[in-house]
């Protein structure tokens, strides 16, 4: 889709097609439509906060998918999962004690947020706290992404491709680190 038929659409059904949208993809719609905001053809606070609710809607349900979803699997898939009963209450443990510091890291890394949001879920946080520490998170990085659009929107192509490569990256880092730190407990384990 190029950015003539995006503007096309915008002038056509304004907010009411950037709603939806947003709630399916993130970092790139939120800086196309600032862009389209910085051209006047939306207002600049009623994209922001409309991205910043399309966002916490989908991380909601991938909130609601981790909570609910696993208990309709049958059980070998759950084991396959590695969705055992010690490891659902480790992450109720985990989200219990430090739920808000992992959300805002998997928020802000935007490499393992899905995964994060699902272990919430998982982990049975409760809907307020993770409402809120979700708003903490999604509040700047929404805000980042504004304001990229608006100063810089017009190459959102190559934007697009950045948000990309730094999200392999990350992902990349976080992959090494879990690895490192299963390779350090069994060799502790073992010692």
């Amino acid at each position: 889709m190029d950015l003539s038929t995006i503007q096309s659409l915008v002038q056509a059904h304004g907010l009411w097609l950037l709603a939806p949208v947003t709630v399916l993809e993130g970092p790139i719609v939120t800086v196309i439509a600032a862009y389209v905001a910085s051209l006047g053809l939306l207002n600049l606070y009623a994209v922001y906060v409309i991205c910043v609710l399309g966002d916490l809607v989908g991380d909601a349900a991938i909130y609601a998918l981790g909570r609910w979803g696993p208990k309709t699997l049958p059980g070998r898939w759950q084991v396959r999962l590695g969705l055992n009963r010690s490891r659902r209450n480790g992450l109720k443990d985990h989200f219990r004690d430090t739920g808000g510091r992992t959300l805002l890291i998997g928020k802000l890394t935007h490499s393992a947020g899905a995964a994060v949001l699902f272990a919430a879920g998982t982990g049975k946080m409760p809907f307020g706290a993770f409402l809120g520490w979700n708003l903490l998170g999604t509040l700047p990085k929404t805000l980042l992404f504004v304001v990229i659009g608006y100063m810089f929107g017009y190459a959102y192509s190559t934007i697009d491709n950045y948000i990309f490569r730094a999200t392999l990256i990350l992902a990349a880092l976080i992959a090494v680190g879990v690895v490192v730190w299963y390779l350090r407990g069994r060799s502790q384990a073992s010692e």
